[in-house]
Order: structure tokens, then C-alpha cells, then sequence
């Protein structure tokens, strides 16, 4: 997901750029504003903690792109893609390493685990809005 910062700073296609390039397959995308209940929602395993109400807040302040990809490793690799929450603390070459400053405008969100992909992707995405289709690239991509 793009988060609001990202989508107001023009990051969206630089976002999916990188993706596409690594050669995952692009199978839902929306813009969307968030009500602070799906925001609640999608950041659930923080709840109780000190800096939930923040990240409810940021997250339901504008527009995020959220987004569903597929392919093999794409969450492991999503992830070391992005980069570290702190933005200081990421590598050069990822996403919040050539793009962000700061943790609280940190631009994007993965999912760490497949079972956290499966849970975010049925928040953000009903049922008929992920597409199924065969990428003229894959046998480009895997053996």
C-alpha cells in the first residue's frame, strides 16, 4: 500500500515500478480514503499500544493505493524492497531508503507474513476485485 504521504508526494507509479520490474504480477489496485475504522482495523495487532491512535490517524488522512501482488516470494521480498520502518535506518535502493525521512511518513506498507497478506488483502479488496489472469511475462520470470 501506498500510504497518504506517498500518494500526495506522486510515489504511486515509482512504487509499482519497482514490482513490476522484479516481476511480480500486479492483481488488484484502488485508491482509497479510509475511515479510521478500517484503519483500526488494518493496523489491529497495534491496538493497545501507545502509538495506535497516531497511525489510525495518518492512515485515514488521504488517499492510499492499496494494492495486491502476486508471485513467488513476493511477500519476503516485498518487504526487504521497501525497507525498514525508520527510513534512516533502510538501504539505499529500497523504496523507503531512496524516498523517506522519517518513520511517521514512512510512504508505504507490506505485509511481513502471508497469513498478514491474505488478512489485509480481504480489508482493502471485496470479493470480484482481484483479477485472475495469466502475465505474458511469467515464463520470463520463472522456469
Amino acid at each position: 500500500m501506498v500510504k497518504p504521504d506517498g500518494v500526495h508526494r506522486g510515489l504511486v507509479s515509482a512504487v509499482v515500478e519497482r514490482f513490476e520490474r522484479r516481476g511480480y504480477k500486479l492483481i488488484g489496485i484502488k485508491v482509497i480514503v479510509p475511515t479510521a475504522a478500517m484503519a483500526g482495523a488494518h493496523y489491529e495487532e497495534h491496538k493497545g499500544k501507545p502509538f495506535f491512535p497516531k497511525l489510525v490517524e495518518f492512515l485515514s488522512s488521504g488517499p492510499v493505493v492499496a494494492m495486491a501482488w502476486e508471485g513467488e516470494g513476493v511477500v519476503k521480498a516485498g518487504r526487504a524492497m521497501i525497507g525498514a520502518t525508520n527510513p534512516q535506518a533502510s538501504a539505499p535502493g529500497t523504496i523507503r531508503g531512496d524516498f523517506g525521512v522519517v518513520t511517521g511518513r514512512n510512504l508505504v506498507h507490506g505485509s511481513d507474513s502471508p497469513e498478514s497478506a491474505e488478512r489485509e488483502i480481504a480489508l482493502w479488496f471485496r470479493e470480484g476485485e482481484l483479477a485472475s489472469y495469466e502475465a505474458h511475462s511469467g515464463k520470463w520470470v520463472y522456469e
